[in-house]
């Protein structure tokens, strides 16, 4: 196995030992184009199978994914090292994500219908075709289910290329999908290159492509779909401020601040990253941050007790290690971590830095991983200016006692999403994206059950 190449096959190695673990060849141009063909066949009836029927086939996925939570969470942990407990609530939500679009997905598809001058109008909204998903491996099933439920409700089908260190979860996902099932068709994975992804882009049995990754690939993807004139979704990541006033309840704010940060082993899109405390508050704050983040279990991710697992790939923790060291260079304080683990596995400790400025290079990059960097911030208005001081957009977070002060900042911070008191989170009810360099479109609620629909205009009787 270890004569395995990653030019020829996409490859899973446990990040917890180091040990490869799975190896699945790429497919080839016939595969991939029959693959293509099987998702644009089983649009032609996807498409034309009663709503109530699709919406059934999600609550038949829900149980499917429970049937086999163990084993999925499991492959979650080795494939990429998230810890046991947290791999088996990213079940439990995907399981809920199907039942919650099950129960009121339907009438997000319902027909608009108004007056116009001269007749009756209504917008009816028609499924687009198959829609290309590219997807990351940091929340293996729940990044896929979160766009691809609401996309398949909508009457699209779904073609999935999966991060390849964590192909072993999309292949049990597709298996779930079949045990649910669902026609032939309508759920493809595809295990291939990036040169197989551009392939399909261009392809017109794709109609739109949706993407959630690095600003880098976002920028290829993107620029492949528009030269294709294909709709695209696009979400990039960030560097999340939280922000935390003099008034507010430190020992909520910190809390929330270490789940928001180290869940995941910090390898989260919306997450605590930049922790811009006002200056009354920032030495209590800092001080009783570095307490609970000390606290906190790393070790083996398949014990239930463990918080902070491995991350994913050995590469990702070299560039975070070199972010924090750039960023003590410059000035920043080390006040917990900031070293690699020695032995096998990718390891990195849980990480505090500083006295961090907007000059330095974990204010300015996204430090994807277990580090959290503390700014200080004079008053209000310069917390939130610290906060748009960036090229991501995703969500902030704000605490505080005065809400009515609150909901005032939200206007004036530019992120896709803004949570008061309460640590970022995704949910079906609520839509999910960013502006700037976090990506455009929208993913969950009825945004993400219309994003790839066309919006039709029926005109009636118009004289």
């Amino acid at each position: 196995m270890s004569q395995i190449s990653s030019q020829t096959h996409a490859i899973s190695i446990n990040p917890a030992t180091g040990e490869q673990i799975g190896h699945y060849a790429f497919e080839s141009a016939a595969a991939l184009d029959a693959a293509l063909t099987r998702a644009a066949y089983g649009f032609g009836k996807w498409k034309r199978k009663p709503l109530q029927d699709r919406s059934s086939l999600l609550t038949a996925l829900a149980g499917a994914l429970r049937e086999t939570s163990e084993a999925m969470a499991t492959m979650i942990t080795q494939e990429m090292g998230k810890p046991i407990t947290q791999a088996r609530g990213e079940i439990e939500k995907c399981a809920k994500l199907c039942e919650w679009y099950a129960e009121h997905g339907p009438a997000m598809l319902d027909a608009e219908a108004t007056q116009v001058e001269g007749g009756k109008a209504r917008i009816e909204y028609r499924p687009l075709g198959s829609i290309l998903a590219v997807m990351p491996w940091n929340f293996p099933i729940w990044q896929v289910l979160r766009g691809a439920v609401p996309t398949l409700l909508a009457g699209n089908t779904y073609v999935l290329k999966h991060a390849p260190n964590v192909m072993g979860s999309a292949y049990l996902l597709r298996d779930a999908f079949v045990r649910a099932g669902f026609p032939d068709g309508v759920f493809e994975v595809l295990n291939v290159t990036p040169e197989g992804v551009s392939t399909a882009i261009a392809d017109p049995r794709i109609a739109a492509v949706t993407l959630t990754g690095s600003v880098r690939a976002g920028m290829a993807i993107g620029a492949q779909a528009g030269a294709a004139l294909k709709k695209c979704v696009l979400e990039l990541g960030g560097s999340d401020p939280f922000i935390v006033l003099n008034d507010a309840d430190l020992d909520e704010a910190v809390h929330a601040a270490v789940v928001g940060r180290y869940q995941n082993s910090g390898q989260v899109c919306a997450a605590a990253k930049r922790l811009i405390i006002e200056q009354g508050v920032v030495e209590e704050f800092t001080r009783k941050f570095v307490e609970a983040t000390r606290q906190l279990k790393m070790g083996d991710p398949l014990n239930a007790d463990t918080y902070i697992g491995p991350m994913a790939r050995f590469d990702l923790r070299d560039e975070l290690d070199q972010q924090v060291r750039d960023t003590l260079e410059e000035g920043a304080t080390l006040l917990l971590g900031g070293r690699k683990v020695e032995g096998a596995g990718n390891y990195y400790e849980p990480t505090v830095l500083a006295d961090v400025t907007d000059r330095m290079t974990s204010f300015k990059q996204e430090l994807f991983g277990p580090v959290a960097s503390i700014i200080t911030a004079r008053d209000c208005a310069h917390a939130v200016a610290l906060a748009n001081d960036s090229d991501f957009g995703l969500t902030a977070t704000i605490y505080t006692a005065n809400v009515a002060l609150a909901q005032q900042l939200t206007s004036e911070l530019e992120t896709g999403g803004v949570f008061i008191n309460g640590y970022s989170a995704s949910d079906p009810r609520v839509t999910f994206g960013g502006v700037k360099k976090s990506g455009f479109g929208r993913e969950l609620s009825h945004f993400g059950v219309r994003e790839f629909c066309n919006a039709q205009t029926v005109w009636l009787d118009r004289k």
